[in-house]
């Protein structure tokens, strides 16, 4: 929808040209308008993407008063029934967008509004009367927020180059934050790889007063199976919520299109949306590219699919770009897919629909099938395990089943980070100039396993999936690359009515041996054709692999390994090997060869070219 920026608390002079300075970062999350509030005690400045109200839904947005204001970014679908309640209440609304709900709602209720919230949104409230800035994120972290305190000012936006533009601010690289990088390919520490910048984490919020910041998390998402219920009545339940869950994140006053990859979650959305137009992504090698199957389902439900082939040329050239918008490194090769599919569906609509979520809320991640698969070897006793994996691991070549040996010697807390794990803590020092071995992985999930201790394996991996890839990796893709096309994408899994029922499923109705998200596909299979519904996962296949070992891409890369900048991080020698090895065909190290070369483009374009 948009994006926002400002600071409170001492502020320094001109803060006009300050804001302004800020706004200018993040004029692609809003190309429509902007505004500002700037007074004695805070500075709100926001970049607005037209979708609701269209005609008085400007922002910043105030009371009656006047004396209570707010920058908002996202879309809250349960506002007509909230703004009913509030207006029941003496409320006064002045206007038909969902942001004016968020101020009387504030007004009402103060933090406990956020439990009344269905929606994706990140907001700051500046409360003139009472010197407290209140802002907020979503329960699951669809909408990004950032934040970093100066003395006694806070500095807030919806983006980190935004924050980066203020005086004060330093711009340095945080070490902890590449060291757990390199291990889950995405930013998972509440500091972000900026020193002294924070992520607001989902479902927390913030208040700021006189100098002092509080932070307190106010929900949190639980799983509580339901062992009694049927198989049908279960799907009954998914199938109803995921069409209301649609019908409401299709309210606009915009047309929306939808996301559409061979897979079954974007197809269950685009199959019951009801819009017109689709959007597909694909690269010119067969098992890389869904555009096949996007327009043969198109066609079977009846509406248009746009699409484009993207070509090797193309996707090399964009990943400074990409790199900048996303704001901390991320080495996910489907990111750059996500900015072409939302680049071609930004020249059509400005609010597409896309699958995110199904995989961490139903159990679609094939690794989910992995407690299954290794029951033979972890019903032994413990240390008979140990000693099988310890066997396992000192055989110097690969043969077939000694990876399973090794995972199955290791408790889930142990081998489970996440649904990506690259470089091990061994592997880590190898390759860095300067570790300090802290965090380790599993002292970053050991808290989130002692929440779920009592749970079955496959929903202690949602929980970690959720709590972490969803946010790092999942989510900061989808809203920054469709936002750096000035497109708003919005999620129907990630709806709190979808997770209540989704958090009651029992295991066997998520994951067996034989499928994922078995329930949901049965629910989606009510719309969709066989080809579709029973189709194993496969996202936005990127075949970096295989470009690796071209030589223009190998050129480039070695280039990259072989510079001061990455002198400075990292031993040389080191990652030419695991580059060297992977052309050779003696090891596929394209994942890591892949993060660590997100990371120097990342670094290039914040601390070499900007510098």
């Amino acid at each position: 929808m948009c994006g926002f920026c400002g600071f409170a608390g001492e502020l320094l002079q001109d803060p006009a040209e300050i804001l302004h300075r800020m706004m200018g970062k993040i004029v692609h999350r809003g190309p429509d308008s902007a505004g500002e509030h700037i007074d004695e005690g805070a500075a709100l400045g926001f970049r607005r993407l037209s979708i609701m109200d269209l005609d008085y839904g400007a922002q910043p947005m105030y009371n009656e008063t006047g004396d209570v204001v707010i920058t908002f970014n996202g879309e809250i679908y349960n506002y007509r029934s909230l703004r009913e309640e509030l207006e029941a209440k003496g409320h006064v609304f002045a206007n038909n967008a969902d942001t004016e709900c968020l101020i009387h709602a504030y007004e009402e209720y103060g933090k406990d509004m956020l439990l009344k919230l269905r929606g994706m949104f990140a907001f700051v409230i500046w409360d003139q009367k009472n010197e407290v800035i209140f802002g907020a994120r979503d329960y699951f972290g669809i909408k990004p927020f950032y934040y970093t305190q100066v003395g006694n000012t806070l500095i807030f936006a919806s983006e980190i180059k935004s924050i980066l533009a203020y005086p004060g601010v330093k711009k340095e690289v945080n070490h902890q934050a590449l060291e757990s990088y390199l291990s889950f390919q995405y930013s998972v520490l509440p500091e972000t790889f900026f020193s002294g910048i924070y992520k607001l984490m989902p479902s927390h919020c913030l208040t700021f007063h006189q100098g002092n910041l509080q932070v307190e998390r106010y929900w949190e998402p639980t799983f509580d199976a339901q062992e009694g219920q049927s198989f049908s009545d279960a799907v009954d339940k998914i199938d109803a919520v995921m069409q209301d869950s649609v019908q409401k994140h299709m309210i606009s006053d915009v047309e929306v299109g939808s996301f559409l990859s061979s897979g079954v979650d974007s197809s269950y959305v685009a199959a019951t949306f009801h819009g017109d137009k689709t959007f597909t992504v694909g690269f010119d090698y067969e098992k890389y590219n869904e555009i096949d199957y996007a327009k043969k389902l198109s066609a079977h439900i009846g509406i248009d699919n746009y699409h484009k082939l993207v070509s090797k040329e193309e996707y090399w050239e964009v990943l400074p770009t990409v790199q900048y918008h996303m704001d901390e490194p991320l080495a996910d090769p489907s990111a750059v897919a996500l900015y072409f599919v939302s680049q071609t569906a930004a020249k059509h609509v400005k609010v597409a629909l896309s699958g995110e979520g199904a995989d961490e809320f139903f159990g679609g991640y094939n690794i989910y099938k992995e407690p299954d698969a290794l029951r033979p070897i972890t019903r032994l006793p413990r240390p008979v395990r140990k000693a099988i994996g310890k066997a396992a691991s000192a055989i110097p070549f690969h043969v077939k089943g000694k990876n399973y040996l090794i995972r199955g010697s290791k408790d889930l807390e142990e081998r489970f980070i996440g649904n990506a794990n690259l470089f091990s803590m061994a592997e880590r020092r190898a390759i860095l100039k300067e570790s300090s071995d802290h965090p380790t992985p599993q002292e970053i999930t050991a808290p989130l396993y002692l929440k779920v201790k009592d749970k079955d394996d496959v929903t202690k991996m949602q929980y970690i999936d959720i709590n972490l890839w969803l946010i790092g990796d999942i989510l900061l893709k989808a809203d920054k690359m469709s936002m750096a096309n000035s497109l708003e994408v919005r999620v129907p899994f990630l709806d709190k009515e979808v997770f209540a029922v989704a958090r009651q499923l029992p295991k066997h109705y998520k994951v067996t041996k034989e499928n994922t998200k078995v329930a949901m596909r049965a629910a989606a299979h009510r719309y969709l054709p066989d080809f579709v519904a029973e189709k194993k996962k496969l996202g936005f296949p990127v075949p970096i692999r295989i470009w690796l070992k071209e030589e223009p891409y190998y050129q480039k890369v070695k280039a990259a390994f072989e510079s001061e900048e990455a002198a400075a991080f990292f031993k040389t020698e080191a990652i030419l090997k695991l580059l060297e090895d992977h052309k050779a065909g003696h090891a596929d190290n394209s994942r890591k060869i892949w993060a660590v070369y997100m990371f120097l483009v990342w670094h290039r374009k914040f601390f070499v070219d900007a510098a």
